[in-house]
């Protein structure tokens, strides 16, 4: 059975961010798989300020909620990232949480991380495309160095209000269809 990790690096709840991860978390649950929703908003996640002690086998020196997160992210088989684009990139919620991925950049983690799939699950307000490449940039290039796998992407532009995704049908629809390929079962 696959475990899903979805991240939600809004600070809404019942945003269109929540509201996308979620579609997607449904599907891939209904499929089959053991999925878990993790709310940004409600944590305290401090930044990293390159110390190194996770390199050296230690635990993280910041004493906050992404310490109770690394064995979620250890033993998950996927994790989304959800995010609404704020100014071209990620909220800062999301941004303190994969910034804290430098635990994964150590001699003896960085296997844990090797290959994990990723999945970036974007809404946001402009309707231009183009809007979401910083962001999306800064996630291959950021996955990419970790060595995991972005599987899949999901933008959807034109939803700023709170709950405006659930206009966007088609998107939905991939979003459940996304769920279900996650979970390992064709369509």
């Amino acid at each position: 059975m696959k475990k899903i990790l979805g991240v939600v690096g809004s600070p809404r709840r019942r945003g269109n961010t929540d509201l996308l991860v979620s579609a997607i978390l449904a599907a891939a649950e209904e499929a089959g798989a053991e999925v878990e929703k993790i709310m940004l908003r409600d944590l305290r996640i401090r930044e990293c300020d390159g110390c190194h002690t996770c390199w050296k086998g230690k635990p993280c020196s910041k004493r906050d909620d992404m310490n109770g997160l690394y064995p979620k992210i250890i033993a998950s088989d996927v994790i989304i990232f959800g995010t609404p684009v704020y100014w071209f990139g990620p909220t800062a919620l999301i941004k303190a949480f994969l910034d804290r991925f430098v635990y994964f950049n150590g001699p003896k983690t960085r296997r844990l991380i090797q290959g994990k799939a990723a999945v970036l699950a974007a809404p946001f307000e402009d309707t231009t495309r183009r809007t979401a490449a910083p962001l999306l940039a800064m996630f291959e290039k950021s996955l990419d160095y970790l060595e995991m796998n972005l599987v899949a992407t999901l933008l959807v532009p034109g939803v700023g209000e709170r709950g405006e995704i659930l206009k966007k049908k088609a998107h939905l629809k991939k979003a459940s269809a996304l769920g279900r390929r996650l979970a390992g079962r064709k369509d």
